[in-house]
């Protein structure tokens, strides 16, 4: 699959680390003579391994840095000269802690990362600092687009636990997750972003929503699923207002090709939620249900079109489907009775059944369409998918929860994007976080 390399609303963020820890190297570390009189007094022994010729050559560039008003662009040459002279660990610190200096002065970010990388690699960064230091020399590979390095570093800073007041170990894991929306790799991305947010609940901490929209948007324009609907799921169970679930259902709608009865058990649920806002919504859901084959569900839902003012009156498809609805209710309804005798009767055809099921479930005969729904899924040719989603529907108006959520779990195919979906409705039901919605699946 070709990914699209998504756009990065993040920075922000890493600015604002930036503002926080970006002197951090030049308020810690200590020039090579102030650091040796420090060890000195205390353990002589512990005195800087600095060559000779590594010293002849420091020290000059040392006092230039030291000296008010020094030119710190005319003394580059010098110190990128001391960079392959640095051998062993307390020359490489020195002369890192030189060239990231110099190079904050000079705006030379390459400059800066080499000198962090001096000192991280002669190993005399205190244990204490060790995520400070590996954090500022991500952010450095990072600007430069040099994002393996960066995510080598950033790691780092994450096993060494770096924190600040406002940053913590989810924010590191949301950059990498940046890092690697940057670089490409749009599926390890979202692994990582999936793991801060576990993270985030894991300990009890709301989840800023902000973090689920980003990895929607990304897994969206790339297309990448299931990841999508997985993170969905968790976005609209932690966030469930009208206006979340109508974008989850149409970025689900948006993405596959459903056909009638598919989409009527989406619509079904849009309904549910209250997320129906267009006038099409209303006519997709009165072509799948069929006025003909359930007309009191189609009546329902077009008389709901036209009280939220949705639709309007002068839709002519509709109201023609409503006068044809109407007109079916009363004997549809007499019928039902020799419909469920029939539907009950042991050689009873998997079509009388499964026609049963449907029509009690658009009556809002749940007890019933349950009833129907789990006869026909033990009889031979019956559609699975689409018999497990709608007795799971019946369920769901039941109260019976779990057991609707075992069955969706058990939907595959085209009709496995709405399982999941009807999965997260059935789990915000259970905890009492769905917003208010009409009462019964079909009305009244």
């Amino acid at each position: 699959m070709t990914t699209r390399q998504p756009r990065k609303p993040f920075s922000g963020l890493a600015l604002a680390i930036a503002l926080a820890t970006g002197t951090a190297v030049v308020a810690t570390a200590v020039m090579p003579t102030e650091a040796h009189a420090q060890r000195k007094k205390k353990q002589e022994e512990a005195a800087p391994e600095l060559s000779e010729e590594f010293r002849e050559a420091f020290l000059p560039v040392q006092e230039a840095m030291n000296a008010e008003g020094t030119d710190v662009a005319a003394l580059r040459p010098q110190i990128e000269q001391l960079i392959p002279l640095a051998q062993s660990n307390d020359e490489k610190f020195y002369t890192g802690n030189v060239a990231f200096n110099a190079g904050a002065k000079l705006k030379d970010e390459r400059l800066q990362l080499t000198g962090m990388e001096m000192m991280l690699e002669g190993g005399r960064v205190p244990p204490d600092q060790l995520g400070r230091f590996n954090f500022i020399a991500y952010q450095l590979a990072n600007g430069m687009e040099q994002y393996e390095k960066a995510r080598g570093y950033l790691q780092a800073a994450i096993d060494n636990n770096f924190t600040t007041e406002t940053i913590g170990r989810p924010d590191l894991q949301i950059a990498m997750a940046e890092n690697y929306f940057s670089a490409g790799d749009v599926r390890q991305g979202l692994n990582y972003l999936a793991s801060a947010i576990s993270d985030r609940q894991s300990a009890g901490e709301e989840v800023p929503e902000q973090w689920y929209r980003r990895g929607i948007t990304v897994a969206y324009e790339n297309e990448v699923v299931p990841d999508l609907y997985d993170i969905t799921i968790d976005w609209i169970g932690d966030y469930p207002s009208t206006t979340n679930w109508r974008d989850a259902i149409n970025l689900t709608r948006n993405l596959n090709t459903f056909e009638g009865g598919e989409i009527l058990d989406l619509l079904r649920l849009s309904r549910r939620v209250d997320a129906m806002d267009d006038a099409s919504d209303y006519e997709y859901y009165v072509e799948s249900a069929d006025a003909r084959r359930l007309p009191k569900e189609v009546r329902d839902v077009i008389e709901e079109g036209y009280a939220s003012g949705v639709v309007s009156q002068d839709n002519l498809f509709l109201s023609e489907a409503l006068d044809l609805a109407k007109g079916r209710i009363d004997s549809d309804r007499e019928d039902l009775p020799a419909l469920e005798s029939d539907a009950m009767a042991d050689g009873a055809a998997l079509r009388v059944v499964s026609g049963a099921a449907d029509a009690f479930l658009s009556y809002d005969d749940f007890v019933k369409a349950e009833t129907f729904y789990e006869k026909a899924l033990g009889m031979p040719g019956v559609e699975q998918n689409e018999a497990r989603l709608r007795l799971a529907i019946a369920k769901i108006e039941l109260g019976k929860y779990d057991e609707a959520v075992e069955l969706l779990g058990q939907v595959d195919g085209d009709r496995a994007p709405i399982a999941k979906l009807w999965t997260a409705y059935a789990n915000a039901e259970q905890g009492g976080t769905q917003p208010a919605a009409a009462t019964g699946m079909t009305g009244g």
